[in-house]
């Protein structure tokens, strides 16, 4: 008997060759999607302005060689750095991501698909500043939104019927592929350029989700996405150069992602013929992720909080002034909530604080409001009170929640709040479906994340300079022509 295996190279996976043609052949043609897309960039930008306030978050930022001068270097907004497209994108990312405020995707894995704009916004500035000082046309903002609606899509489809979580990887993984196949197409990859980037991105060990659990969470996950983005903007380069690809790199026996890190961890998978073991995809690619996306508009809170923020801040004027009257407080949520953010004892730091469901829910029943703020040491350390609440609550699962959060039809992100003193008596039952950032109430949305935006803005510029970019993005047409060097100058400090 032979034991020697049979060395015939195969062809790419093919839900690589599905990514890679879509991201080479897709055009967007929706006006929803190209509009969500451009509130998205105002989000996440503002976002990124609000995280520099907080040394814990700058400190990482900036050249790895102090006085590095990059030519053409790609700008990280509300800073004068001016880095490889590399670290230009890992800091863009981790700014972010840094406040837990930016969009939101929930499905059988979660995620943050404007982490991707680490990559797109560094390597779309670099590209642009370079083609002009060669005497070409620039890159324009109509890109960058074009590479959004895609990069959302591949992480967020990746997303729904794929859970990384449940064998213990983090969704930042589907951070490092978007950004891989949208970086590569804006340097101008080729297929199978595309696809050896793609296949790198999966080859790569793949980050754990340790940092975002008890006992272990921290502020890694804080960056762990910017990390992830400015890796793909390092694979597209790589396979830029002519580096070759793995083409099994999925579905290779033994060696695989699937059997290494997916299928025989996973045991509802492992019982399945080897050909099921595989990514399951919900719908085909096109723009159905950027038109669903969640925006966290009101508290800077994972995203599984934010209606229990919202029912909490419903409840404070009932409770204000009874807070020694408590006896218990029932929150009623979805199972996704309760395995991720559901947390009794002590919190470690700000990153456990910010995901834990008691926390959350505690700060806005006494204090009226949830800012980031309210997340740091010497504020938790000041008000004894919020543990004192947490240690009322009692969390139960509402089976029609935890369903509704999985309807394609729905996507609901249910939670309801009710008090009850010592007396006898209790607040109204506040139930919340569907947070202000969601689709379904997207026109009560947009002034609220417009207003949003103006702060976070009115952080880092003066008045003026708040106004002119406030008009440029508000104005389609005019945000679309627009050179990405010329957009991205508006935020250099």
């Amino acid at each position: 008997m032979s034991t020697v295996e049979a060395n015939v190279r195969p062809d790419y996976d093919g839900e690589l060759q599905k990514i890679a043609d879509y991201v080479l052949d897709f055009t967007p043609d929706s006006n929803e999607a190209l509009d969500t897309a451009r509130h998205c960039l105002m989000d996440t930008l503002g976002c990124g302005l609000l995280a520099l306030r907080f040394p814990e978050c700058t400190k990482h930022l900036g050249p790895l060689v102090e006085g590095t001068v990059v030519p053409h270097g790609a700008r990280v907004p509300g800073t004068s750095f001016r880095l490889d497209p590399v670290k230009a994108a890992w800091d863009i990312g981790a700014i972010v991501r840094w406040l837990d405020y930016n969009d939101t995707w929930l499905a059988a894995e979660w995620g943050h698909p404007s982490d991707n704009l680490g990559a797109i916004l560094a390597v779309a500035d670099h590209l642009s500043q370079r083609r002009v000082a060669q005497g070409e046309a620039p890159l324009t903002m109509r890109q960058v939104l074009e590479a959004m609606i895609m990069a959302h899509e591949i992480q967020g489809v990746l997303a729904l019927d794929n859970s990384f979580n449940r064998v213990g990887l983090d969704h930042v993984v589907l951070v490092k592929v978007a950004s891989t196949a949208v970086a590569a197409r804006l340097m101008g990859a080729g297929r199978e350029q595309l696809l050896s980037a793609l296949s790198h991105a999966w080859v790569d060990g793949q980050s754990l989700r340790t940092y975002r659990h008890a006992p272990n969470a921290g502020s890694r996950k804080s960056w762990a996405a910017g990390d992830a983005t400015s890796r793909g903007v390092r694979l597209a380069d790589i396979a830029l150069r002519g580096e070759m690809g793995i083409p099994g790199v999925l579905s290779a026996p033994q060696w695989g992602f699937y059997d290494v890190l997916f299928s025989h961890t996973n045991k509802d998978l492992a019982t399945k013929p080897e050909d099921e073991r595989r990514f399951t995809f919900q719908r085909e690619f096109g723009s159905y992720v950027m038109e669903n996306v969640l925006f966290k508009l009101s508290f800077p809170a994972e995203f599984h909080a934010q209606t229990a923020c919202e029912a909490a801040v419903t409840l404070h004027p009932q409770v204000k002034d009874r807070l020694d009257e408590i006896e218990r407080i029932v929150l009623t949520t979805h199972e996704s909530a309760i395995r991720i953010i559901s947390k009794e004892g002590d919190l470690a730091n700000p990153a456990d604080r910010d995901h834990c469901l008691q926390y959350m829910t505690a700060v806005p029943l006494i204090f009226g409001s949830l800012a980031a703020e309210h997340y740091e040491d010497a504020f938790h350390a000041a008000h004894p009170r919020i543990d004192a609440l947490r240690g009322k609550m009692e969390v139960v699962e509402e089976a029609r929640y935890s369903r509704d959060y999985h309807d394609p039809d729905k996507r609901s992100i249910a939670n309801a709040i009710q008090v009850f003193f010592r007396d006898g008596s209790a607040t109204d039952r506040v139930a919340v479906e569907y947070p202000i950032g969601h689709r379904r109430r997207r026109d009560e949305g947009v002034p609220v994340l417009e207003d949003k935006f103006r702060h976070n803005l009115a952080t880092r510029f003066p008045r003026a300079r708040c106004e002119t970019i406030f008009a440029l993005c508000r104005d389609p047409a005019r945000l679309e022509a627009t050179a990405v060097h010329r957009f991205v100058d508006l935020f250099v400090i």
